[in-house]
């Protein structure tokens, strides 16, 4: 999937079917000309319902087309006969998807389900037809209910990315080769910051044809949680996975403040990011030699607080001891 085609922001506008018109008809055929009320309902409006489904990774299939109109209910008619119901209208969208009220910026669900269906917008109910309101003083009511109008709104709807875990890192640190190495994916890669602007998803294998998912987010920086750079625009792809691995490349001036901004970013954007699981890669290894990679084990068993791993992407150089840390992480 190119970048382009990764839609995970948009917003449409909804209006469901009004419903239809209730029957006056009186009853009549040969040798009954007064035969009373017989009007059957209006049919409901259509719905516009919301439904999750598994096979679908991005909100692309809304980028062209943002006004969704559902059918109007079919006006009653003789004989009791209700009327049709308008034909509902269905959104199908990725798992994860978060649908807001545009105007009041409130959260109104999230699909986090195959085949999960909200009603977004019901459709109006049928109006009742005449012989509803027959009585015994009033035999031959001409009238009947209008049918209700359907609903109208607007709502943004945010995908946010379901992966079991989250690369976590600065631009540039090597998060996009890393996941072209240990998944299929082919992310974008070159040598200048910024080059991910959308999220990636590669599926792990590992052993014994067991799997997880991983997600390679652009770059934070400094500040991103107030909107610096491109701000909490893909801070939110991280609040859904399970296990957040920090990627920090070994030429780093200082690896542990490095780790610590970012962690920063993080609770300042949702201080429920800290309750995740968390692991540290040290990237580009394949530049250290075995006593400069001494030297740095020794400082960061001091200032890092938590597991950390020497790795190389292009070497192949930890790889197969990340995947056990990060399926462990995942399985404990």
């Amino acid at each position: 999937m190119t970048e382009g085609n990764f839609v995970d922001y948009v917003k449409l506008h909804l209006t469901s079917g009004n419903g239809g018109k209730g029957s006056t008809h009186l009853h009549r055929e040969k040798y009954i000309e007064k035969g009373g009320p017989d009007g059957g309902d209006g049919g409901r409006g259509g719905h516009i319902i919301v439904r999750g489904n598994e096979n679908l990774w991005t909100l692309y299939h809304f980028k062209f087309k943002r006004h969704y109109k559902a059918e109007h209910g079919v006006n009653g008619s003789k004989g009791r006969s209700t009327g049709a119901d308008g034909k509902d209208v269905y959104l199908d969208v990725p798992l994860g998807t978060v649908v807001r009220d545009t105007e009041t910026q409130e959260i109104l669900f999230e699909i986090t389900e195959n085949n999960e269906e909200v009603i977004l917008c019901e459709g109006g109910k049928g109006g009742r037809g005449n012989w509803h309101f027959k009585s015994p003083t009033n035999q031959t009511p001409r009238y009947a209910q209008p049918g209700m109008e359907g609903e109208h709104t607007d709502v943004t709807m945010e995908l946010k990315v379901l992966a079991d875990v989250g690369l976590v890192g600065f631009p540039n640190a090597g998060k996009s080769t890393l996941l072209s190495v240990i998944t299929s994916a082919k992310p974008k890669i070159a040598d200048y910051e910024f080059t991910t602007l959308k999220p990636n998803l590669g599926i792990v294998e590992y052993r014994d044809y067991r799997s997880f998912v991983m997600a390679d987010i652009p770059g934070i920086i400094e500040g991103a949680s107030e909107g610096k750079g491109l701000g909490y625009y893909f801070l939110r792809h991280i609040e859904r996975n399970s296990t957040l691995l920090f990627l920090i490349p070994a030429d780093a001036k200082d690896i542990a403040e490095q780790y610590h901004i970012l962690l920063n970013e993080l609770k300042v954007y949702n201080p429920e990011m800290l309750d995740k699981d968390r692991f540290v890669a040290i990237s580009k290894c394949d530049m250290l030699d075995q006593e400069l990679m001494t030297e740095m084990k020794a400082e960061l068993d001091n200032d890092l607080p938590v597991d950390y791993l020497f790795i190389s992407s292009v070497a192949q150089m930890g790889i197969m001891e990340l995947k056990d840390k990060l399926w462990s992480m995942l399985n404990k």
